[in-house]
């Protein structure tokens, strides 16, 4: 039985399902340039907790205005005064949302424009293709304000630029913009024309895949990279065994074979 996702019942996420099994995802903060704050965060939660059972295919997710996230909401951080117990469930939370995203199953595509700084890095580093346009600017500020990451970056930034390169932006607050930041790792593609667009065809297209086979890239490979190599070497079989004798993938085979299927060709 496949879920229902009962859109109208989000309030900080604007929530749309396209024809084409891709669902859109935007965060609705924009006068607070997306800022993240835990009721956003919980409606994270929620959504990619039940993406893989209701049929959803691919989702884009995008920020409302000019910017994609500036990360924490800061303004609720310093009114709620919480106490180091109460932040760290804060955290907890986060790292739900974002594993939920990572490890859920379903190809997340960003769609980055203006900030993707702190939380809305962590955020991004999430997804599992990162597309940005030439406005999208990546930062990790939390140095200057006194903080410390607390949304994966120790995981997932550096895992995607490095751990001295993670170092120097928080220390330092360097921002890496254009090329450079496509040529670290922090997006894959970059953009002229409408990031969105772009996105979503990149969205469209991955959607088109069977879905047990991007269960298992959007899923598998972040568990195989935390295991041992020998671990992981068994884990890929095994995942390999399942999916590679899925019965909707012979009539894809059976095209390959028939020379009906397209073939790999290089860019022209």
């Amino acid at each position: 039985m496949t879920l229902h996702i009962d859109t109208a019942s989000y309030n900080n996420l604007d929530i749309e399902a396209q024809t084409d099994g891709v669902w859109v995802v935007t965060l609705n903060r924009a006068a607070k340039r997306n800022a993240l704050d835990i009721d956003t965060i919980e409606e994270l939660v929620r959504f990619f907790s039940d993406a893989p059972r209701a049929g959803v295919r691919a989702v884009v997710l995008a920020g409302a205005g000019d910017h994609f996230c500036a990360g924490l909401d800061l303004i609720e951080h310093h009114d709620a005064d919480r106490s180091p117990a109460d932040f760290m469930h804060v955290c907890l939370r986060w790292h739900e949302a974002f594993n939920k995203m990572e490890y859920g199953g379903v190809p997340v595509i960003a769609a980055l424009q203006g900030a993707v700084v702190g939380g809305g890095l962590e955020l991004a580093s999430a997804a599992h293709i990162r597309v940005m346009d030439h406005s999208a600017y990546f930062a990790l500020p939390e140095g200057q304000r006194g903080l410390f990451t607390g949304g994966g970056a120790t995981i997932r930034v550096a895992d995607l630029v490095g751990k001295a390169r993670m170092i120097d932006m928080m220390l330092t607050g360097r921002v890496y913009q254009g090329q450079q930041a496509v040529d670290l790792g922090l997006a894959q593609y970059i953009v002229d024309g409408p990031v969105f667009d772009a996105a979503h065809e990149i969205a469209r297209k991955t959607a088109q895949n069977l879905p047990l086979t991007n269960f298992a890239i959007c899923s598998a490979i972040s568990h195989m990279q935390n295991m041992s190599a020998l671990d992981a070497a068994y884990a890929e079989a095994v995942v390999a065994g399942v999916v590679n004798t899925q019965p909707d993938a012979r009539d894809r085979l059976a095209a390959f074979a028939d020379k009906s299927a397209a073939r790999v060709r290089p860019n022209s």
